[in-house]
């Protein structure tokens, strides 16, 4: 899911440069962990200022499944000479895009050679690009239709096209048909700006009236052209409506005046607001891991086990944690990372635990904790079964039923779930999954290993609508599933993509079907939050 945001910086340092006229300059780099940082963009130069604010604006798209990393580079420039020769490096900030964006604005300190320039530091300023993905709901009906049925009265339908730059027309939408009704009301629709008029208020569209016949030989009973521009006139409490023309009969009749009028009866803007309106609102995202510890995975202590921990090659849990998760931590604040174990036999007592009573870890600061709690549980603990993961879904679905019903209600659930087999709940699992679909939560399922997973695949809901045993289906698709030897030779960077890529669209769509709109920016706390590297 591709949109795009707009970055504006400004720089604060104290006492840290003697100033002769000198110019500044940022560069805006990206992939920073390569060893040649390729210039994307940069600013004006700013003459003499401790304070420099820029007004040039970054353009970059954002992709929620991705980890985009950028690099802010401030030089001091003796000449005129714009290049990066002959200038003195002063520091730099390095960053994810998902770090700007979920925080609206953020601060960091200028960092050179790994050490912070006395106080110097960057701000970062992300907003979303405005589009055109608002939709719009229109009522058409018509009046004293010119009669195409001998035997009865016109069957009409309208249809309504957007007139290319070429000249040619795109349907855009078709009504029902009214049968035998010269004055028919037909009913409301809902159209995207961009499919009615390309976001251009200003372009043309041809409306037709038909007389529908059985045979597919539709009866042509007249038309109009008007603009999006004029419909909105309507939301004036103008009333719109136009003359059905039929040409032929322009130049015929004399006294020919229309074949038929068509009113506009309702025009109603309805705002649709995207990933980042919800994110840089205040969304925050609330990950949370569950690790499969069954007796199938293998003893840690054998290099054939899934959960050995090798010396330099991370295993399949490992990889799939930190390339979910290292994106997953930049939509949440405060950087507690709820993780859950299920099958294995814990100390003291060695007994299989309650999931919904026993939680391992509750990580702090990155995703890279996350990962040490994880080596460290290892030698303390012994793989049993079974495989149920009902219990953990149902665990943080009751978090997000107790969100849900707050005030704010801007939390969003992600729940990773990594397992080497085949459920052992699955009637139990489809319960949940579809309790769950209700609520503002996302379930991602890696399957580790070489196991048969092909009944995971009931669980995602691309091949069907999942339903409970009961036969009650999803309200929505909250589940994607892959196997982790899909992408075993791939980057993680794909696998992440793969696994995350709609979760921008459940969120939209769970806040969109509940009528929860961003908080406004007004609303939003502006001053730049503590951040959490």
């Amino acid at each position: 899911m591709s949109l795009s945001a707009s970055l504006v910086l400004n720089c604060k340092h104290y006492r840290l440069f003697v100033y002769n006229n000198h110019h500044w300059i940022f560069y805006l780099c990206d992939n920073f962990k390569v060893c040649l940082c390729v210039c994307v963009d940069r600013t004006e130069v700013i003459r003499s200022s401790i304070n420099p604010v820029f007004s040039k604006v970054f353009l970059v798209d954002f992709y929620f499944e991705e980890v985009q990393r950028l690099r802010y580079e401030l030089h001091d420039i003796s000449s005129a000479h714009n290049g990066l020769r002959d200038t003195d490096f002063l520091g730099a900030m390095e960053c994810t895009l998902g770090q700007i964006v979920s925080q609206r604005k953020l601060s960091k300190a200028l960092l050179k050679q790994g050490n912070t320039t006395s106080k110097s530091s960057i701000t970062v300023t992300s907003e979303e690009l405005s589009g055109n993905d608002d939709y719009v709901e229109l009522s058409f009906s018509a009046r004293k239709l010119d009669d195409k049925d001998f035997f009865s009265k016109s069957d009409p339908f309208l249809e309504i096209f957007r007139i290319n730059d070429d000249g040619s027309g795109s349907l855009v939408h078709r009504t029902e048909t009214v049968m035998n009704d010269l004055s028919p009301v037909w009913k409301s629709f809902k159209v995207s700006l961009n499919t009615l008029c390309s976001g251009d208020h200003d372009r043309q569209l041809k409306c037709t009236v038909y007389d529908w016949d059985s045979n597919g030989k539709h009866d042509f009973i007249g038309e109009f052209q008007t603009t999006y521009k004029e419909i909105r006139t309507d939301l004036e409490g103008r009333q719109m409506q136009w003359d059905c023309i039929n040409p032929k009969y322009q130049v015929k009749k004399k006294n020919y005046r229309n074949s038929g009028v068509v009113v506009l009866n309702h025009c109603k803007i309805i705002k649709m607001y995207s990933f980042l309106d919800y994110i840089m609102g205040g969304c925050q995202i609330q990950f949370t891991v569950a690790i499969d510890f069954t007796a199938s995975n293998g003893d840690p202590g054998n290099s054939c086990s899934l959960h050995y921990i090798h010396p330099y090659q991370p295993n399949e849990y490992l990889k799939a944690l930190v390339a979910v998760g290292e994106i997953c931590q930049d939509y949440d604040s405060d950087k507690m990372f709820p993780v859950f174990g299920f099958g294995a036999q814990i100390p003291p007592d060695f007994k299989v635990r309650d999931i919904q009573s026993k939680r391992i870890w509750r990580c702090l600061g990155s995703i890279q904790g996350v990962v040490e709690a994880y080596q460290a549980c290892l030698p303390k603990i012994q793989l049993y079964g079974p495989t149920n993961i009902a219990p953990i879904i149902q665990k943080v679905a009751s978090s997000a039923s107790e969100e849900m019903h707050t005030m704010e209600a801007m939390e969003y659930f992600i729940l990773l779930i990594l397992t080497d087999g085949v459920i052992t709940d699955m009637a139990d699992t489809r319960e949940a999954i579809v309790h769950a679909s209700h609520l503002p939560m996302s379930v991602i399922i890696v399957g580790v290993g070489n196991a048969d997973f092909s009944d995971m695949q009931m669980l995602d809901g691309d091949d069907g609508i999942l339903r409970s045993p009961k036969g009650e289906p999803v309200l929505r698709d909250i589940v994607q599933f892959v196997p982790f030897k899909d992408f075993k030779h791939a980057s993680p960077a794909a696998l992440a993509k793969s696994v995350l890529a709609e979760v921008p669209n459940q969120v939209v769509d769970y806040y969109n079907a509940k009528g929860i709109h961003p908080k406004c920016l007004s609303d939003y706390d502006e001053s730049t939050r503590p951040f959490s590297p």
